[in-house]
């Protein structure tokens, strides 16, 4: 089962992750209060180089019959659509740059460069996904409503197809995350109508004609005879930023080490408590500034989810902090090389495309499911927190789990 007790697993008091909650409040507080000049000049820059690239790339494409004028054209404009997605749309609509008061750079006002509507993605990803992170039952993110991502749900046939799900689900991840909108887990379960369905997808059709029409029909055309191969660069062009965009949303949610929640633990969940669901449900991978900006500085997945609203040039200098208390709670900071974290991902894809009975692990202390159940032993709980007598050092979740593999080694 997935985690009830959050402080129980963490191995923190109540006391604890109060004193937790205030000092990642405080990390808010002194970024709010630093916003500036640096921030706004960031934001707007990284406007005039996505513009500047999407600029290029069309007009490269004019002469696309050229295998080299067609390869720079694809490049600038997949890079373009990157940006956009990544470190623009994605951070805009979450109100980062809000503080601005801007109309350009406003979350109410940014429509972007994708399938998905941002009136259905700020509710899908920015309300319910943000709200319930990793709760079984109430983040649709969990598989997408198309895959098994946990053995909190239940083995059905056509999870066999897991592997193929997620292949086209990387594929066409724009054209997914646009239907994710529609919400269909609540209308296979009746607590979404038929009429309600068709509204979603009439607004996300509208949308979706504007980018067709865009990309598939209006660029083309304007490059008269290269149209065939103007076509093939949007093409792949998008389907570059749609890998990209998948691979690195994945690397942040489902690598071995970010948990799953109930809804139990939800019901009685503090500020602090939340703050230490992020924590602990969310992952990161290493990059460095050139990665980090074309992932939307997503590769701190982690400063992300406890912070969505905050400006993400600032992520990195946030997580030196949040490193500092990992230690000193004695925390797990899920992270390490983007290629490893895919993998952990994927093979969580794999596996669970099987019944439980072919796999290794148990519903309560697998590499992608656990709960505080982990750690219990015959006698009650097992002693791994406190402060250890001999160091003086905090004795927590990171200290238990290292204690765990030990005695499974």
């Amino acid at each position: 089962m997935a985690i009830s007790d959050i402080k129980e697993y963490a191995h923190l008091t109540p006391e604890d992750v109060e004193e937790l909650g205030r000092e990642l409040d405080a990390i808010r507080a002194d970024i709010e209060e630093s916003r500036g000049a640096r921030d706004a000049q960031y934001i707007r820059k990284t406007i005039q180089l996505q513009r500047g690239l999407a600029a290029f790339g069309r007009i490269a494409l004019f002469a696309s019959r050229d295998k080299l004028a067609w390869t720079a054209g694809t490049a600038a404009l997949a890079t373009a659509k990157i940006i956009e997605n990544m470190e623009l749309g994605h951070n805009i609509t979450h109100g980062q740059w809000d503080w601005m008061n801007d109309p350009e750079i406003h979350s109410t006002e940014w429509e972007w460069d994708t399938t998905s509507p941002t009136v259905h993605w700020k509710k899908s990803h920015n309300f319910i996904h943000h709200k319930y992170t990793n709760i079984v039952g109430l983040d649709d993110d969990i598989g997408y409503g198309i895959m098994r991502l946990t053995r909190d749900q239940r083995w059905e046939k056509w999870m066999i197809g897991n592997p193929i799900y997620n292949f086209l689900l990387g594929t066409l991840f724009e054209w997914g995350v646009a239907l994710h909108g529609v919400e269909t887990t609540k209308w296979r379960k009746g607590e979404k109508s038929m009429g309600e369905v068709r509204k979603d997808l009439k607004i996300i059709g509208k949308k979706v004609g504007k980018q067709v029409g865009k990309d598939y029909v209006v660029f083309p055309a304007l490059t008269g005879p290269a149209w065939k191969h103007t076509l093939s660069a949007n093409v792949v062009a998008n389907l570059i930023r749609n890998y990209w965009s998948y691979m690195v949303i994945f690397c942040g949610h489902f690598p071995d080490g970010a948990e799953k929640f109930t809804e139990e633990e939800y019901e009685t969940e503090t500020q602090a408590e939340w703050y230490l669901r992020q924590m602990l449900g969310s992952a990161n991978f290493h990059a460095g500034p050139v990665m980090a900006f074309m992932s939307g500085n997503l590769c701190y997945q982690i400063e992300h989810h406890m912070f969505p609203d905050l400006p993400s040039n600032r992520y990195a200098e946030i997580s030196v902090r949040v490193r500092a208390l990992c230690d000193k709670y004695d925390l797990p900071y899920t992270t390490g090389p983007i290629l490893r974290q895919y993998w952990q991902s994927f093979a969580t894809i794999a596996k669970l495309a099987l019944p439980d009975r072919f796999l290794k692990g148990t519903t309560d202390d697998a590499p992608e499911t656990n709960s505080e159940l982990k750690f219990r032993i015959r006698d009650g709980v097992r002693e791994s927190f406190g402060m250890d007598p001999k160091t003086g050092k905090r004795r927590g979740l990171r200290t238990a789990i290292k204690e765990l593999q030990g005695v499974a080694a």
